[in-house]
């Protein structure tokens, strides 16, 4: 249970956030790769989290992007279907595309949100404002989350933080409709 000052300070944090940056795999995604005969990697994406990336920039005029160990032509496509144009794959050193970030948005590490998941994101969980995890994050995750979802990854965490977030700004859950890309 989080305490009234906890809960406080957890939406501060969230409302000074203007970059939300995530993992896939685990995040965006259930952690699963499927492979079909031909040997084509698959991946599952919630349309929900899709609609949340677009409610954050409609809304609130937070940014979204990714980074994540892989490289996988399906979020890359995923990415170009949000407009996510802050996608990084490959990232063998997430600290340093942080800070590569931070230099070229000209954002200070409390403006900017970080959900993760596993070991490879604790480095960057530690260096922003706001760090979030799925309730299905390892437990390393779990240890510097400040907002632990109650949501899975692949199936809403990231909305449940976009949610968090905007609704930290002031904005309604229900307000506005938007038209999103999914």
């Amino acid at each position: 249970m989080v305490d009234a000052l906890t809960s406080r300070l957890l939406y501060e944090k969230a409302a000074r956030i203007r970059l939300l940056l995530t993992d896939c795999d685990g995040v965006l995604t259930d952690g699963g790769v499927y492979y079909s005969e031909r040997g084509e990697e698959m991946k599952r994406f919630s349309i929900r989290d899709g609609m949340g990336v677009e409610r954050l920039r409609k809304l609130v005029q937070v940014e979204v992007g990714i980074i994540t160990g892989e490289t996988s032509g399906a979020v890359q496509r995923r990415a170009e279907k949000l407009g996510i144009e802050e996608l990084h794959l490959g990232v063998r050193d997430k600290v340093a595309v942080l800070a590569d970030i931070l230099a070229r948005h000209a954002l200070q590490p409390d403006q900017v949100a970080y959900l993760g998941d596993d070991a490879n994101d604790v480095a960057v969980m530690q260096r922003v404002g706001l760090a979030a995890c799925p309730a299905d994050a390892l437990p390393c995750a779990h240890v510097v989350a400040a907002y632990v979802c109650r949501l899975p990854g692949g199936h809403g965490a990231f909305r449940e933080v976009a949610e968090f977030i905007i609704e930290a700004k002031g904005v309604s859950h229900a307000t506005q409709t938007i038209h999103p890309h999914q």
